[in-house]
């Protein structure tokens, strides 16, 4: 699987992926999906968000236990962050079936559609369509860099635009999620463990800075003359590193967009997106308040206007911990670790019980083509999530 998988998507000049949702590489992805579940007579299912299922045992029936992730990537990605709980949920079914478990209530693999949101710009838009935390219309008027919004890409996709929405029905049949992912950190190589058990997800969120200043000659304009945004983007980059080290949280500006973004010409508008986590609520509102501060207070000097809008928010996500209790013990003790990274599971907490398993990357890279972890620990991964899958829906 992992063979079949690993050419889709990726740059031949890089060696990341660039699987953006609904996307030909994106296409590739849910075709080689489909292919695995028709390859073990499972039935596959795509929801009225673009999700797709897998089912082991009758999808209509209640109590399942579904395990899965996502094949979509960021700019660049790595090659383990979201396939691997894909390709690991499909090997776990194979070994239940090896094993000559008999499942009491069906199983699934799901694939959820555009994860990373790195063309659209928000996370999870899948599981949060699914789980009624993102509003159809909102959905539907998101744009890409180019200007195509996510409404026009369904249609070109040949999906239905309109359908898309909350799906309690199909929440109402799940009795638990399992979400296996590589480690996004290097936290389990201080502990010898090859899997690792998830305790919660740090409130997180996305915030676009739009710098406005005066488009003017880089040649000619004196620079006691200037009112260049880029230079209050800049410092605000930098604000935002120490506020986040004053308050041991995390602040991150990886995307800007420039504008009209010449080489000869001072920008007339700079827009940064900020990505900020911190252990808790408090923390994260005091983090971004400073940094809005600091950038409000920059651009009053330099004669830059500065606006900001929020773009999405992640609250405090503790896995449910009689689920999560149950699956550190079924590994024997495997240690429980916290992350500042969103997933799907994370979002689908409100409504079905949740839990995570970390496979152990030893480098600590993710989000980035050096993102790794051994076959050794990939198949130690598969052998905890089949284990958990037989206690949970074999007994």
């Amino acid at each position: 699987m992992w063979r079949e998988l690993a050419p889709l998507g990726r740059s031949a000049t890089t060696g990341g992926y660039r699987r953006h949702a609904w996307t030909p590489a994106d296409g590739d992805c849910r075709a080689w999906f489909r292919e695995q579940a028709a390859a073990r007579g499972l039935v596959h299912e795509e929801d009225r968000n673009g999700n797709q299922w897998a089912w082991y045992g009758d999808p209509r029936a209640g109590g399942a236990v579904v395990t899965g992730s996502h094949l979509d990537s960021v700019p660049d990605g790595g090659a383990f962050d979201g396939p691997l709980g894909v390709v690991s949920g499909f090997a776990a079914l194979d070994g239940l079936r090896a094993r000559g478990a008999a499942p009491a209530v069906p199983l699934a693999v799901v694939n959820f559609t555009d994860e990373e949101g790195a063309r659209f710009g928000l996370a999870c838009v899948g599981s949060r369509l699914t789980a009624g935390g993102l509003a159809p219309e909102t959905a539907r008027a998101l744009r890409d860099a180019e200007g195509v919004s996510l409404a026009t890409a369904l249609e070109r996709a040949g999906r239905d635009p309109e359908a898309i929405g909350p799906d309690p029905e199909r929440l109402g049949r799940i009795a638990a999620f399992v979400e296996l992912h590589i480690e996004q950190g290097r936290s389990l190589v201080d502990t010898g463990h090859p899997v690792g058990v998830a305790s919660a997800v740090w409130p997180h969120g996305r915030w676009r800075f739009d710098f406005t200043g005066e488009a003017n000659h880089a040649g000619t304009t004196r620079l006691d003359d200037r009112r260049d945004p880029m230079l209050t983007y800049a410092g605000t980059v930098l604000d935002a590193r120490e506020q986040a080290r004053l308050a041991g949280a995390l602040a991150t500006f990886g995307k800007v967009a420039v504008e009209p973004n010449g080489v000869n010409a001072i920008p007339s508008v700079v827009r940064g997106w900020l990505d900020s986590r911190a252990p808790d609520e408090p923390t994260l509102d005091a983090l971004v308040t400073a940094i809005e501060r600091a950038a409000a207070e920059r651009g009053r000097r330099e004669g830059v206007g500065v606006r900001t809008e929020r773009e999405s928010h992640t609250p405090l996500v503790e896995f449910d911990h009689t689920l999560r209790d149950q699956l550190a013990a079924r590994l024997g003790g495997a240690p429980l670790l916290p992350t500042g990274a969103g997933h799907d599971a994370g979002i689908l907490s409100g409504s079905v019980p949740t839990a995570m398993l970390y496979v152990r990357n030893p480098t600590g890279v993710s989000h980035a083509p050096a993102e790794f972890a051994t076959e050794d620990d990939c198949a130690a991964g598969v052998a905890a999530l089949t284990d958990v899958l037989e206690g949970l829906a074999c007994r």
